[in-house]
């Protein structure tokens, strides 16, 4: 591989046990940024902010993977869904702090699934903590469901996918209701639940609703080669300014 090939962080997930916790993560993830041109690497959730934007300094992106559900009491707005099966504390709210640091440092990021929700979140958005309570008679999100997404005109992720539409593998029961403050929906479902959302003055800040490393077609590829892009951009930008 080329060394000079942008390193790109991935976060996992917290696997709490008696015996002690434990980083997992789906290997699809890493294999997708490889095949991109990037060098993956995982990230536990530990740290203060200070070992955050040492962090930041050393990667040329980020892949907030998928995950489980958010404690909205514990991000103080409101109660949690009952049927929330909540991310272990330690990483959601390291999660939101890196995500924070990213955005405002310039970092290129892709959020998938619980990673698009969680750079909304960071950002403000309204959550929608499960369907189809929150949208009584809406289509399948879970279990790996197939559904067309329609991807909005003028869009960078229009720009770099090459589509107007296409055919994406889903699994979650929460999704962001709208877009956050300064950012832009990217993408809707045949019934208007917003799919991806991308921030317009950010070299390459994304999220996407669906599971692009499992869903079928050369356009998901080009989410994870336009986020290489972007760290190859982002690292060679920092090396010319030290």
């Amino acid at each position: 591989m080329d060394l000079r090939a942008p390193l790109v962080a991935i976060n996992g997930l917290l696997d709490e046990r008696p015996a002690g916790d434990r980083l997992s993560l789906p290997v699809r993830y890493a294999e997708r940024v490889r095949e991109a041109g990037g060098v993956p690497v995982a990230i536990p959730p530990a740290g203060d902010e200070r070992d955050l934007i040492m962090l930041l300094d050393r990667v040329d992106g980020l892949v907030f993977s998928g995950g489980d559900d958010f404690d909205m009491e514990r991000l103080g707005r409101g109660p949690t869904h009952p049927a929330a099966d909540c991310t272990p504390g330690v990483k959601q709210d390291f999660d939101l702090k890196l995500a924070r640091l990213a955005i405002d440092r310039g970092v290129p990021v892709l959020g998938i699934c619980y990673g698009m929700q969680l750079l909304g979140l960071a950002e403000g958005a309204p959550l929608l903590q499960h369907l189809p309570e929150d949208r009584p008679g809406c289509q399948e999100h879970t279990g790996s469901a197939v559904h067309s997404v329609s991807v909005t005109q003028a869009s960078k992720l229009s720009a770099l996918l090459g589509v107007e539409s296409l055919e994406v593998v889903s699994r979650h029961h929460q999704a962001l209701e709208d877009a956050p403050k300064g950012w832009v929906v990217a993408a809707l479902d045949e019934e208007g639940l917003v799919e991806a959302i991308e921030h317009p003055h950010h070299p390459f800040a994304v999220g996407v609703q669906w599971h692009p490393e499992l869903s079928p077609g050369t356009a998901h590829d080009a989410l994870f080669a336009g986020l290489v892009k972007a760290a190859t951009e982002h690292s060679i930008s920092n090396a010319t300014s030290s």
